[in-house]
């Protein structure tokens, strides 16, 4: 039996969040940074607090050091993050992000503000504001929104 995209939710939040996350992305080219692919979020998240180890996020991101110094090396050649001397160690190299880094942080909050509004401006507020509360009850009930406020969604492979 073929899946019906107009009743299957998990199609239905699948395409939705693909949508979403292509209006951002949108957006992110439109302000100039052409080169942020959805898995580097990933990474930016855990540097938002200050510099960390590759190890560190390695163990964050739930990936082996090799596939978190390559992520790094990538972000490092595109100007978002840097590498430097840990202060107490210099055999320690610490990952933070640059301004540039930074900078993309920020467009993509204000891009997801953007989209937040412009579903508001389709949907109009009281759709909106039950899609809201049923989108969170979801994410609660599957324990995704735990995953996400403590930074522990992960990269999906190929993206």
């Amino acid at each position: 039996m073929k899946p019906n995209p107009d009743s299957d939710l998990s199609l239905l939040l699948t395409a939705a969040s693909a949508g979403a996350d292509e209006a951002v992305r949108q957006r992110l080219r439109e302000a100039g940074f052409t080169d942020v692919r959805r898995s580097h979020g990933y990474v930016f998240q855990h540097l938002l607090a200050g510099p960390i180890t590759v190890g560190r996020l390695a163990d964050l991101l739930g990936m082996t050091g090799q596939g978190a110094s390559k992520a790094v090396k990538e972000l490092e050649g595109l100007g978002y993050v840097t590498r430097t001397a840990d202060p107490e160690d210099a055999r320690v190299r610490l990952v933070a992000l640059t301004e540039r880094g930074s900078r993309a942080v920020q467009e993509s909050r204000r891009a997801r503000r953007e989209y937040h509004e412009e579903v508001r401006n389709l949907l109009g507020d009281t759709e909106m504001d039950a899609l809201i509360r049923n989108l969170h009850a979801l994410a609660v009930h599957t324990q995704g929104l735990d995953l996400l406020l403590q930074r522990r969604l992960r990269p999906t492979a190929g993206r």
